[in-house]
């Protein structure tokens, strides 16, 4: 069995990378192994706290200098930071991920040994399409999303204190929330890119909190789990 997990880079690096969850995250992908010599991981890593502190400074730089920050060249700097911080997950993983990292989702044709590590591609979309791409290519139905929020809400809870947790929703009501177009560093629960090609395939998408390893460990053991479940309705 094969299980997409996009790995949001606010988990693994904040501001920098978090070696304590990293070593958490770790064991607990050993158990998950161990427990069934059938299992296998793909996990697709987000650029996290340097991808937005790299953008910032670039836009900074444009506006300072008197050109436009365009949306490609930011996503360039994001998926550099995807890069980084997913070679790092591939070392800490060791044997069970002896693939270079794959940054091209519709290059790779062969899955070999445990964990399969993925950063981003191009621009146009976050991590979270090629999260998509690979559940695709290699026949899994399912892609948990881990990321700084426990559940989606019907707004940003941050600015509207009226937003409500959302158990389960159907791919047209979640595209109605997150919108249409993808923007360098935008925060939301999935890509709206990746989210349109989800819906066409009728992927199921798990959204939890990623530094909740206990309830991580539930939901890949197929046990009862706290997060939002989006798919068809």
């Amino acid at each position: 069995m094969t299980t997409v997990v996009s790995l949001g880079g606010s988990i693994v690096a904040p501001e920098g990378p978090d070696a304590t969850f990293l070593a958490d995250f770790r064991a607990l992908v050993a158990r998950h192994l161990e427990a069934d010599p059938g299992r296998r991981l793909i996990l697709v890593v987000g650029g996290g706290g340097p991808a937005r502190s790299w953008q910032k400074a670039f836009r900074e730089v444009a506006e300072k200098s008197g050109f436009t920050a365009e949306h490609e060249a930011q996503d360039w700097v994001g998926i550099m930071a995807t890069r980084l911080n997913a070679q790092l997950v591939k070392a800490i993983c060791g044997a069970w991920a002896p693939q270079d990292v794959i940054v091209d989702p519709t290059g790779v044709e062969l899955f070999m040994g445990r964990v399969l590590v993925a950063a981003g591609w191009k621009p146009g979309w976050s991590t979270d399409y090629d999260a998509v791409l690979l559940a695709e290519k290699f026949g899994a139905d399912t892609v948990v999303n881990l990321s700084n929020i426990a559940k989606v809400y019907t707004d940003d809870p941050r600015t509207n204190p009226a937003a409500k947790p959302i158990d389960s929703i159907g791919w047209k009501d979640f595209r109605a929330l997150v919108g249409e177009e993808w923007s360098p560093g935008k925060n939301l629960p999935f890509d709206p890119i990746a989210s349109k090609r989800a819906s066409e395939i009728g992927l199921r998408v798990v959204c939890a909190a990623g530094r909740d390893l206990q309830n991580l460990e539930a939901l890949l053991a197929g046990k009862e789990f706290t997060g939002t479940v989006i798919g068809p309705h």
